[in-house]
């Protein structure tokens, strides 16, 4: 899809509703499985999948902003026509990326009992979490290939591509759960162990059908036998990934290092807390679908219409995401609110003392998402010149100095009420530092690539 002509609203809603669409099929995998294992496993696995995908969640959030640099850099190169460079950048993401995942996952299989000391994970789980985590850890090598090529494919306009590989991966873990948890037929019974296998089995497997596709397809950013020079890093290409998409990767470990955080002073309840929250945690994820679909359709919008020149069009883009933030997400939240008790029933339905906290829990935060979405959307585009540094500086000031201490200290005086309400003081505190860094910052003055370093690698 060229992002660059034709009306912004309906390029933005048609390139997001693919990346929608994936974000809907991981989180409904994750319900799943989560199901399998709350249904049939017991509370404490429960608590223990909320525990580690917590880490999960920070694990890729470290690939998230060097994927996001290099669907940038992609999207500006296709936005200025220069196919070259393309290639090179997707050459050296590559590289980079393998070496990367690879060396995380070693240490993460090594590390991983005390990774979930340092969360205070309850004692009763915590066999369940090493278990599970560490087949994790095995599969994030693939887990990073498969998103960057994901992310290739958004930054040069094809959203549709990466969802239907998403739904092959997600039938392939939902069929593979029962069966490896269970062990059904000529498989063996691994218990929660099973549902990290099933998910290392599909991610894998998605990732060769994928790679097989666009090769068939002749896909023009798919290195060829003659094209292998492309996978030595270029330097010029290396330091931007690293020092743009460092920044942005450490937007999304704010967010999740956060989360750590939030969940440790949850566990201090105890597991039917911990699983209430677990639950509603789910649902937010569905809540926050829009505008992070939303967030990357303009990110890949905005960088090829910056790659092109085309500047009015970006503020159109950005006005317009906003738009379809509200719309999206406060009807989401609305729906997901009137039929809470249904929902969370699906996950703790003998448990009436763990859905009544969870509703509770939903009731508190839920809203706030809207106005977070927002912020996504704002710094989507900010982040598609090249301007990481100020969400990140925002990011820090809303989460790490203002929600976390708010949730510590007035614990004391509100009890499990402050872990709550500090989602939503975080958000506005996001939301006005947001509006303020849009309108009045120099963002637009930022480059992914500066001139300098440009004119070098053209040499």
């Amino acid at each position: 899809m060229n992002l660059t002509t034709g009306p912004v609203g309906r390029t933005l809603f048609m390139f997001s509703l693919p990346v929608l669409g994936s974000n809907v099929l991981q989180s409904l995998n994750a319900s799943i499985n989560s199901m399998w294992v709350g249904h049939y496993l017991g509370e404490a696995a429960l608590t223990a999948t909320s525990n580690a995908n917590i880490v999960l969640f920070f694990l890729l959030g470290v690939v998230f902003g060097l994927s996001m640099a290099n669907t940038i850099l992609v999207g500006q190169a296709v936005g200025a026509r220069n196919m070259d460079q393309a290639r090179r950048v997707v050459g050296t993401s590559a590289t980079f990326f393998i070496i990367v995942s690879v060396l995380l996952a070693l240490a993460g299989v090594i590390l991983t009992p005390h990774i979930l000391d340092a969360m205070g994970t309850p004692a009763d789980a915590r066999p369940y979490a090493v278990a599970y985590l560490r087949v994790i850890f095995i599969a994030v090598p693939f887990m990073y290939l498969y998103n960057v090529m994901m992310m290739t494919l958004r930054g040069t306009g094809d959203s549709r591509t990466p969802f239907w590989f998403m739904l092959f991966s997600v039938i392939t873990d939902i069929v593979l759960n029962p069966v490896l948890i269970f062990g059904w037929g000529p498989f063996p019974k691994l218990g929660i162990a099973g549902s990290a296998a099933a998910t290392l089995i599909a991610q894998s497997t998605s990732l060769i059908a994928m790679m097989w596709f666009l090769k068939r397809r002749k896909y023009f950013l798919l290195l060829g036998r003659h094209e292998l020079h492309y996978l030595k890093p270029d330097p010029v290409i290396l330091r931007s990934l690293i020092f743009k998409g460092l920044p942005m990767g450490l937007q999304m470990l704010v967010i999740s290092s956060s989360a750590i955080v939030m969940i440790s002073l949850v566990n201090a309840h105890g597991s039917t807390v911990t699983a209430a929250y677990g639950v509603a945690s789910q649902l937010w994820n569905y809540i926050q679908m829009p505008a992070l679909a939303l967030g990357a359709g303009v990110s890949s919008m905005v960088a090829q219409n910056v790659g092109a020149g085309l500047w009015d069009r970006v503020s159109r883009i950005t006005r317009v995401g906003v738009l379809f933030n509200f719309l999206m997400t406060g009807t989401l939240v609305a729906v997901l609110l009137v039929l809470d008790r249904l929902v969370l029933g699906l996950f703790l339905p003998d448990d009436a003392n763990a859905i009544s906290i969870a509703r509770h829990i939903d009731w508190t935060v839920a809203w706030s998402f809207i106005l977070f979405g927002v912020t996504i959307v704002l710094f989507a585009t900010v982040r598609a010149t090249g301007a990481v540094m100020p969400p990140l500086v925002i990011l820090v000031i809303s989460m790490w100095l203002t929600r976390l201490p708010f949730a510590s200290h007035m614990e004391r005086y509100m009890g499990q009420e402050a872990i709550w309400w500090s989602f939503p003081v975080g958000s506005v505190v996001s939301i006005t530092l947001a509006l303020l860094y849009y309108r009045f910052g120099g963002w637009r003055k930022a480059r992914m690539v500066t001139p300098t370093a440009q004119v070098v690698a053209a040499k």
